[in-house]
This record gives C-alpha cells, sequence and structure tokens, in this order.
C-alpha cells in the first residue's frame, strides 16, 4: 500500500512538470522527513535557492524566499503555542528569549544538516561549488521554507507534526547546549544592568578563501577590548568574542567555553617523525 501511494505521488509529480530525477529526490526527502506531500511542486519550491532561480533565467518569486517567509511565521505561532503550554510560569520575556534560541539561524541550520537537506536544495553551480549546501543561511531558510510548504499543502496540522518531530521533541538538548547559548544577550543584559553601556563588536580580520572564510571578532566595552572570538560568519565569531568577555568579567565560568576537539591518535602518530634505527654494527 505504501509502495502504491508512492508511485502515485511520482506519477502525480512527473505529470505537474517535474522531471523523473527531481520527483525521485522530492520522494527519497519526503521518506526522510517522515511527512507526505499531495503536491510536490510545493516541495520543489521550497527548495529552490536565489542563485539557481537567477542561474536558469527564472522568475524571482519562483525562488523558495516567500515560501520562507511563510514558514517564518508558521513556525513562530508553533512554538509559541507549544511554549505557552509547556512553560505555564515562565514570564514574557523569558518566553521569548526561550523562543529566539529554539529558532535562531544556529538551531535550524544544524536540524537542516541532519536531515542532509542542503543536498536537495537547488543551487546554481557556483554557489554550490563555494559550499552554499553547508551555508547556515541557506540551510535554516530552506528549513523554514519546507515548513511553509507543508502548510500550503497540509495547513497548519502538517506543520506542527515536522516542527514538533524534527525541533520541538529536541528542545530540552537545545536549552541545554552550551554551543546554542546567546551569548551577546548575556553580555549585553550585563553591561546595560552592571555598566550601564552597550558592548561594540568590531572585525579586526577576515582570513581565508570566500567561501571557508574565517571571521575575527573583538568586543569593546567602554573604550577597553573585552574579549575575541573567531567563527564562519560574522554572527558566530561575535558570539565567541561575547563568551570570552563574560568569562574574563566572571559572568560565566571557564567550562563553559566549548572543548576543542582532541586529535586523534593516529593522526598524531602521522605527524611524530620517524626515528631511524641506529646500524648494528657487524
Amino acid at each position: 500500500m505504501v509502495r502504491r501511494f508512492f508511485s502515485r505521488l511520482a506519477a502525480r509529480g512527473r505529470s505537474e512538470g517535474l522531471s523523473k530525477k527531481r520527483t525521485k529526490e522530492l520522494i527519497e526527502l519526503t521518506r526522510k522527513l517522515g511527512v507526505s506531500f499531495r503536491d510536490l511542486t510545493l516541495l520543489n519550491q521550497a527548495l529552490m535557492h536565489r542563485s539557481y532561480v537567477h542561474d536558469v533565467d527564472m522568475d524571482r518569486g519562483e525562488s523558495n524566499e516567500r515560501m520562507e517567509f511563510l514558514g517564518d511565521a508558521v513556525l513562530g505561532l508553533l512554538v509559541n503555542e507549544h511554549l505557552y503550554a509547556r512553560f505555564t510560569k515562565r514570564q514574557e520575556g523569558r518566553l521569548t528569549k526561550i523562543k529566539s534560541l529554539v529558532v535562531s539561524e544556529t538551531v535550524l541550520a544544524r536540524r537542516a544538516e541532519e536531515m542532509s537537506l542542503g543536498k536537495y536544495v537547488r543551487l546554481s553551480d557556483n554557489e554550490r561549488s563555494s559550499g552554499g549546501g553547508e551555508r547556515a543561511s541557506i540551510l535554516s531558510d530552506a528549513f523554514e521554507a519546507v515548513i511553509g510548504a507543508l502548510y500550503l499543502d497540509g495547513g497548519l496540522p502538517s506543520a506542527k507534526v515536522f516542527i514538533e518531530k524534527h525541533l520541538l521533541d529536541g528542545m530540552d538538548e537545545i536549552l541545554a547546549v552550551d554551543e546554542y547559548k546567546n551569548y551577546k544577550s548575556i553580555m549585553q543584559e550585563h553591561a546595560q544592568r552592571k555598566l550601564g553601556s552597550r558592548p561594540r563588536y568590531r572585525v579586526v580580520s577576515a582570513k581565508g578563501p570566500e567561501h571557508e572564510r574565517t571571521f575575527y571578532v573583538e568586543v569593546r566595552l567602554g573604550g577597553r577590548a573585552l574579549g575575541r572570538g573567531e567563527g564562519r560568519n560574522k554572527k558566530e565569531a561575535e558570539q565567541m568574542a561575547a563568551r570570552h568577555a563574560l568569562v574574563k568579567l566572571g559572568v560565566i565560568q571557564k567550562t563553559d567555553e566549548p572543548r576543542k576537539k582532541k586529535k586523534s591518535r593516529s593522526s598524531r602518530r602521522r605527524r611524530r617523525p620517524r626515528r631511524r634505527k641506529k646500524e648494528q654494527s657487524p
């Protein structure tokens, strides 16, 4: 029965103008996501990046930008509903902070990465070769666009099933993982409350090729440099700079800083120079 359903879905996808290969890819994705679509063209549009649309000379309205806009609103509504029901004692300000963390670009991109969404996003050749399939902004936008497509295809219930399965069911982990904490927000609150001023962030330098650039940012408070951080984009580098400053100010403990990945034994062995065996005298 399941096979018959997907056969009908494939036939419908081809009748709606999708190639056989693209239809097969989209059906494969629906299985991974655990969702169903009556209209596969909606899912296809949710995965059309503007670089691809421009590259093949399509109208910009065919990209996933409008669908991402809709999905963002649907996501906000359903996450707010969930938080309101779960945290009955929390005030509006605290709920807002939790929501901003749960729907942050970092979290959505990580979830999209876990479901290999970047593999199915249509990008221009240049965008793909420059690492667009792994870029956080593209992945998080695609995640929201898929929500928009689900809403258009099956209403709030379809979008809710997807959001609960791929985001809200892992919310406790999101709130606990150090990597997801909004250190810029903590830094700003501390600075305004204790010092009556706002922190300023400045890009000190950027190194590497355009598709693998590393940004170095400095955070200053009252004209004094308090911390530095690095990251794959400016936002990430600013978060790391804020974290460094908070450690120096004693607001958070040093143990809150992310641990550096240890090199594997094999890589350490490879780097050690081999010792030559001493020749034994005859």
